[in-house]
């Protein structure tokens, strides 16, 4: 949810945040000054800290939002001599504690949360500015030791130009540890830097072997590295290295080692420069964390299951996979109902519950956002492994859920996939996962459904149809076809019903059965139903002038449930209308049966206003609704459209009487309401002729003419007048 940001200094801007701004940073001063370093006075630390106080707030309501000011606020800290754990540790708290309380206006409900989302943000990118710049002025220093102790050998091996106090001073002042050894490994000098680092103990460090500063988790090259310095094959190395500390406990730190040679050039001792990494790389391993794992619930996130699942995937050992998607059914009820609070806590124990089902060798879970989960599976018969864990994750679901003295039913559904690793990639296995996910909701939900290649690539053109179909409508992609509506009494044309067509540039000609239903899922059946009705009017009002002499034949149209509920139908139809000068009663606009069940006197209200106009108001599909017939008095319909699956057994001999007679009741009823009566689906002249004896008034189907072009019309209304 974004939120609207007042500029600073604006007049916009609350009275008294200056005020406030100096609050912030009296308190961080505070926080900070005893662990600083530094020369300056409390107060002169406080100003120092205002302007960044400044910084962090116009951070906090920047929009679009950016956290790089704050990683410029954390290297400010360090080039204040800030460089204590401690002071980033203090800062992070003042700034989670007080940042939003003095700087975050009056925030309420979506906003302040946003406004604290904003807030971790600012402090993951404080730390991060910090950890970075306290690195970078270690580096400098550690490269101006590296160069004072490479003076010292170069005095050492000219010791007539050296002296032993000046190395002395070098090696005790210096901010990094230093050990010197000879080439059996024996340490011979530590300073006292090091020797802190190890604990303060020198009998810890001094007597010691290299070789015995082996540690389990030390870089394969490591020892290669070290062994080819001591031979004299190489002047110098350096890599991250761990170390026992005599209590046991881990120091790491970023080691260079040089070789340091004789007068003559001989290797003669070692030098090694130590600097002490352990707090940068708890820190950095915490932020890898948060980076990589769900702040709410705990569980990996997608960062970390992707690249768990393209590990997988690029597997060559002949690993096989399975992956169970779950979205939780109903769960933006709850939300809407009980509050984001409760959903959370719902959120919560879902994961507790995923994690206990999922502790097999080679399964994780994962929570991707929102209330959409993912489970992994690997081995080698991932078809059973696969369907027993989606059977695991939907039993620990179906134990309801208490909140708030609440009892929650909470279900699921799941899409699975399975197969072996190196042919499909991260993205595609969760596209076919989400894409099943959808088939198991769609099929009643709290099932899980297998994925199929099929089913996927029929969803995919689903999607590339819905996508395609706004700027097919502008393209002009969109063309009618018209099927003539014959008067059963003398086989003379009625009129023609208008049916779009898409022709797609990849697909070819589609029928409205393939993009009706998409169009009205996005709402783009409004202006594609208008523009089948402007076109559809327009050529019945040129067929009509082109044959004055004859009756004026009528336009068919239909009517989407989406386009029953807009609220310019009956607008939009009568400007079609006037602008067109087609006579309204030579207009008839189909509804389906299901469209009308049930409706109420607001939905009927603009069809009784359209058939008030003279506009034709067709019952189409007929029969396939099972409406109460006693509610056709009620609707404003003029014309009945019998379903083909009414007419279909009139093509076989002998035709079912039953039939017959549900027809002929039909038909009975409808004139006795005065509705006229049409057939769709008439395949035979057999048919044709049954029907006229029951008495239908009008029919269409493939026995006269299929769908075609309007000059198709135009030759039928010629061949009548012949």
């Amino acid at each position: 949810m974004s939120m609207p940001v007042r500029p600073s200094g604006s007049a916009a801007e609350p009275d008294g945040l200056e005020d406030r701004l100096q609050r912030f940073a009296t308190i961080w001063s505070r926080a900070v000054f005893p662990v600083t370093a530094t020369s300056l006075t409390r107060s002169e630390v406080e100003q120092h800290l205002l302007p960044l106080a400044r910084d962090l707030c116009a951070a906090l309501h920047a929009w679009p939002f950016d956290p790089a000011p704050a990683h410029r606020v954390g290297a400010a800290l360090v080039a204040a001599h800030c460089t204590d754990p401690d002071a980033l540790s203090r800062s992070l708290g003042v700034v989670d504690s007080y940042l939003v309380l003095y700087c975050g206006g009056d925030g309420e409900g979506g906003a302040a949360e946003e406004l604290r989302a904003r807030c971790a943000r600012l402090q993951h990118a404080l730390a991060a500015g910090f950890a970075q710049a306290l690195r970078e002025r270690t580096l400098v220093e550690q490269e101006a030791i590296a160069r004072s102790a490479l003076m010292a050998r170069s005095f050492a091996e000219q010791a007539l130009h050296a002296t032993e106090a000046r190395f002395r001073a070098v090696f005790e002042g210096a901010a990094v540890g230093i050990g010197i050894a000879d080439l059996d490994g024996n340490i011979l000098e530590v300073n006292g830097a090091l020797t802190r680092m190890f604990g303060g103990l020198e009998h810890h460090v001094r007597g010691r072997r290299v070789s015995e500063w082996v540690h389990p988790e030390d870089a394969p090259h490591v020892w290669k590295l070290y062994g080819e310095l001591v031979r004299g094959e190489r002047e110098d190395f350096r890599v991250e290295k761990p170390f026992y500390r005599g209590d046991g406990t881990v120091l790491w730190t970023n080691l260079t080692v040089s070789l340091l040679r004789d007068a003559e050039g001989r290797p003669q001792y070692q030098l090694a420069l130590m600097e002490d990494t352990t707090e940068r790389r708890l820190l950095n391993l915490r932020l890898r964390y948060e980076a990589t794992h769900d702040a709410l619930t705990g569980l990996p996130n997608r960062t970390l299951f992707f690249e768990r699942l393209d590990k997988v995937l690029t597997a060559r050992d002949g690993t096989r996979f399975g992956l169970c998607y779950l979205d939780l059914d109903g769960f933006k009820a709850i939300n809407d109902s009980l509050g984001h609070a409760a959903g959370d806590r719902l959120l919560v124990e879902v994961a507790d519950r995923l994690q206990s089902v999922a502790t097999g060798p080679g399964e994780m879970v994962a929570r991707l956002g929102g209330d959409e989960f993912v489970a992994l599976t690997t081995g080698a018969d991932t078809e059973q492994q696969a369907d027993e864990l989606a059977h695991r994750i939907l039993a620990a679901l179906s134990t309801p859920v208490r909140l708030d003295g609440r009892e929650l039913t909470v279900r699921g559904s799941v899409g699975v996939v399975e197969g072996p690793a190196g042919e499909r990639g991260p993205a595609e296995v969760l596209r076919s996962a989400d894409i099943t996910m959808y088939r198991a909701k769609s099929r009643g939900g709290n099932r899980f459904e297998r994925a199929d290649p099929e089913a996927d690539a029929r969803a995919i053109t689903r999607h590339g149809l819905t996508t395609a179909l706004p700027a097919a409508l502008d393209r002009g992609e969109f063309f009618i076809e018209y099927q003539p509506l014959v008067h059963l009494g003398d086989g003379s044309v009625h009129g023609a019903e208008a049916l779009v067509r898409w022709c797609h540039p990849q697909h070819g000609v589609l029928g409205p059965d393939r993009f009706i239903p998409l169009a009205e899922h996005t709402g783009l059946i409004v202006p594609l139903g208008r523009w089948v009705l402007q076109e559809a009017v327009r050529q019945a009002r040129f067929w009509n002038r082109s044959h004055a002499d004859g009756g004026p034949l009528r336009i068919n149209v239909n009517l989407s449930p989406t386009q029953l509920h807009h609220p310019n139908l009956v607008a939009d139809t009568v400007d079609v209308l006037e602008r067109s000068g087609l006579d309204p009663g030579a207009l008839c606009l189909e509804v389906t049966e299901s469209a009308l069940i049930g409706a109420d006197e607001d939905l009927l209200k603009p069809l009784r206003q359209l058939a008030d106009m003279g506009v034709d108001i067709a019952l189409d599909d007929f029969g396939t609704g099972y409406s109460n017939l006693a509610n056709l008095r009620r609707l404003p319909v003029s014309v009945l459209k019998l379903d083909r699956s009414f007419t279909q057994s009139m093509q076989q001999h002998p035709i079912d009487p039953v039939d017959l007679k549900i027809v002929e009741g039909i038909v009975s009823l409808a004139h006795s309401l005065e509705l006229a009566v049409t057939v769709e689906g008439v395949e035979t002249g057999a048919q044709a002729e049954q029907l006229r004896e029951l008495g239908c008034d009008t029919a269409q189907g493939w026995y006269y003419a299929r769908p075609g072009a309007p000059d198709r019309i135009h030759s039928l209304v010629l061949a009548d007048a012949v």
